[in-house]
């Protein structure tokens, strides 16, 4: 039976129908090879070194990542406040040995940046040159503690602006009360960061409060860490990680970038 002229003019609509969708799939984004390619491209970055993204000279840049948990609302050992605002009364005063180092040695920039973290991370300050009120007002605006521990999560969210700093020496210091519960493990970050950044990042923790066992790893990698169980002691820890470590090591290899 020969097709009549209503169903010839039907036929090319009723092909084009059934032979679309087909042409849609072939020629439109495929899912599964799309995440094939987004895996792919991870993989090749989390192999790939880490870049400076400006020249660097000399001076050093520290990130100072401070727990706002939950936890640290509790009341800190030996003191009647939250151990949130002894940590910050701490870094204050720790800090208060930059103004001495600046002004003998004038020509060595520091750079400072502070970050908070919980079940997220929040930047207070990106890492800038040293400003005395611009850090204390940095460390007043720490927010009230709540949520989980992201550690490894802080530190990844912290590393790159340490490599947007312009200097060679260049270093992660934690203030913690806890384990990690969120996101990525600080063990994990710290390995990777030590590999990727060519041994150029030092990472170092205070763990406020809480064992400094949890944290033996950065011994592997570079680091250290040292416990404080009141908030004396965290004064003293972070006295002896700052001028004792940071600025000492980063002031006496001076004349030259970090190995690689």
């Amino acid at each position: 039976m020969t097709p009549g002229p209503r169903a010839t003019r039907s036929w090319p609509r009723l092909a084009a129908a059934l032979l679309l969708p087909g042409m849609l799939l072939a020629c439109g984004p495929n899912p599964r090879r799309d995440r094939a390619s987004r895996s792919a491209a991870a993989d090749a970055e989390s192999s790939a070194p880490y870049q400076a993204e400006v020249d660097e000279g000399l001076g050093a840049a520290i990130a100072i990542l401070v727990d706002t948990s939950g936890s640290m609302k509790d009341r800190a050992p030996g003191d009647s406040r939250p151990k949130y605002l002894v940590a910050r009364e701490s870094l204050e005063a720790m800090l208060d040995a930059t103004d001495a180092f600046v002004a003998r040695r004038p020509d060595f920039p520091i750079k400072i940046g502070v970050y908070s973290f919980s079940s997220g991370v929040r930047t207070l300050r990106p890492i800038q040159p040293y400003d005395r009120e611009q850090v204390r007002s940095a460390l007043a605006k720490l927010p009230e503690p709540g949520g989980g521990t992201a550690i490894g999560d802080a530190m990844r969210e912290a590393r790159p602006d340490l490599y947007r700093a312009g200097v060679f020496r260049k270093y992660l210091l934690v203030v913690t009360d806890g384990e990690n519960t969120r996101g990525r493990s600080p063990d994990e970050v710290a390995r990777q960061i030590w590999d990727k950044s060519g041994h150029a990042v030092q990472v170092y923790f205070v763990a406020f409060d809480t064992n400094p066992d949890k944290f033996a790893f950065l011994k592997q990698v570079g680091g250290d860490v040292i416990g404080a169980g009141s908030g004396a002691e965290l004064r003293t820890a972070l006295d002896g990680i700052y001028q004792g470590k940071i600025l000492a090591e980063a002031a006496g290899a001076e004349k030259e970038p970090p190995r690689k």
